[in-house]
């Protein structure tokens, strides 16, 4: 059964052509799916973001993409919460994250940003952690520097592979939706092998 809940999904991401297909852009491709699966435009200019207004099964949702560049996402963020009288039970933010490894995510119901700029961003704008996050797994599984990878271009040849994220993240997106934090991340979250137990 659909709720009456509102929800907005926010992507991080940075601005501008050089940057689209970049691993610190997962935020943004993943909203897009969702949006062009459900037919819905991101293309209103509010609050220095681009914000497409539509539904899923029943349920309104605001899709917003901050234009601000990803360490200075918070502001937009808060001004759309506010300017749609919605709180951060409200907020789905969905980002990249070098501590998971490629094609995997999880599903949060709150939690620090581990690093995460634009997510830090966002939690000092709110004044709390207390908010839904898709992470979408960037790392490759080699030693990498954190900033070079996320800003350098995904290879051609991983692009059917990063096709299938974007719809793994749509489809997370509509499970959180459609049923709740709680039971999305039963259906999605698996530990990856390696991985650490998440900070609290």
């Amino acid at each position: 059964m659909p709720t009456s809940k509102t929800w907005l999904i926010a992507g991080l991401g940075n601005p501008g052509p050089e940057y689209e297909l970049t691993p610190h852009n997962l935020g943004f491709l993943a909203v897009d799916r969702f949006a062009d699966r459900h037919g819905i435009r991101v293309t209103r200019k509010e609050a220095n973001a681009l914000v497409g207004l539509g539904e899923f099964q029943g349920t309104p949702v605001v899709l917003v993409k901050p234009q601000t560049y990803m360490n200075l996402s918070g502001p937009s963020v808060r001004a759309l919460l506010d300017r749609y009288e919605l709180g951060p039970d409200n907020l789905l933010l969905v980002y990249d994250e070098l501590a998971l490894p490629w094609l995997t995510l999880r599903i949060r119901p709150k939690g620090s940003s581990a690093g995460h700029n634009g997510v830090q961003s966002v939690i000092g704008s709110l004044g709390t952690q207390d908010f839904a996050r898709v992470r979408i797994g960037i790392h490759p599984g080699h030693p990498v520097e954190g900033i070079r990878h996320v800003l350098s271009p995904i290879r051609k040849a991983h692009w059917p592979e990063l096709d299938e994220l974007r719809d793994l993240s749509a489809s997370v997106i509509e499970s959180v939706i459609s049923e709740g934090v709680e039971k999305a991340m039963a259906k999605f979250n698996r530990r990856a092998q390696g991985e650490k137990e998440e900070e609290k």
